[in-house]
């Protein structure tokens, strides 16, 4: 009778198999700790994975991957926000040389390790103390009804543009530099046009500070000086003679020769 073999064959074990071939060209190199993470749903790790396989370079925005990957902007939305969470994922927003303010995407394939050493602490320190205005001109007389005529006109500035809303401790330093506008014989419609003509088409950071300066430069200068005219003499006094009639002394406005009371006839 022949002995059969102890060892049997070992069945094929269940579960995944690896039919692995090494790449040598195009690839990318994935942690377990993000094909495996259990806190990120399957759409946030194919966007990691997505991210971390494109060139430097490459558009990285919520429209260009969900149109890369065929989902809606919504899903891409939420799947770049978990990677926020998990630090996977940092979206900063820059300047560029030219002016203009871009989103920049960066992915981090292990998250953490390029963490900026904590700086110690520090005192708080005071916040910036705003910066002064510059000076404006000052008329010669301040006179009160002259700087509330200024006054006037700055308030009425946010009118013509809304820009122009100036504080209360702006409109004071502005108004002296009004009131020698106005003391040089301009009219409060030409210092309103100087100061809202040609204003930039941008967002006015300091508009009391553009105005300040515009008061100063476009500074019209002192009206020519006028001489007074010469008063007119006054008429010589009439002379005194006496009345032809009554024989008193009255002064006469032309050739009369007798007085008013004798002039006028008496009734009986």
């Amino acid at each position: 009778m022949d002995t059969q073999n102890p060892i049997a064959p070992c069945p094929p074990r269940s579960g995944v198999m690896h039919e692995n071939t090494r790449h040598t060209t195009h690839f990318v190199v994935i942690g377990n700790h993000l094909a495996q993470h259990s806190e990120l749903s399957g759409l946030a790790i194919g966007v990691a994975v997505h991210l971390q396989s494109l060139p430097t370079g490459t558009p990285a925005d919520i429209k260009s991957v969900a149109a890369r990957l065929r989902e809606g902007t919504t899903r891409v939305a939420a799947a770049m926000r978990e990677l926020e969470t998990h630090g996977y994922l940092r979206r900063e927003r820059v300047r560029t040389p030219n002016g203009r303010i871009v989103t920049r995407t960066i992915s981090c394939n292990q998250p953490g390790a390029h963490a900026q050493p904590r700086q110690p602490s520090r005192k708080p320190t005071a916040p910036p103390r705003k910066r002064a205005l510059p000076a404006v001109p000052k008329p010669s007389y301040p006179a009160p009804a002259l700087l509330q005529q200024a006054t006037d006109v700055l308030a009425g500035l946010r009118r013509h543009d809304r820009r122009l809303l100036l504080s209360e401790s702006d409109t004071a330093h502005l108004a002296p530099g009004v009131a020698a506008w106005l003391e040089r014989d301009v009219s409060p419609t030409a210092v309103r046009a100087a100061l809202t003509t040609d204003l930039p088409l941008e967002d006015l950071r300091r508009p009391a500070a553009l105005l300040a300066h515009r008061l100063t430069d476009r500074l019209p200068p002192a009206p020519p000086f006028r001489t007074p005219a010469t008063p007119l003499p006054p008429p010589p006094p009439l002379r005194m003679r006496n009345c032809d009639g009554c024989d008193r002394g009255f002064r006469p406005t032309g050739t009369e020769s007798r007085c008013r009371d004798c002039r006028t006839p008496t009734h009986p």
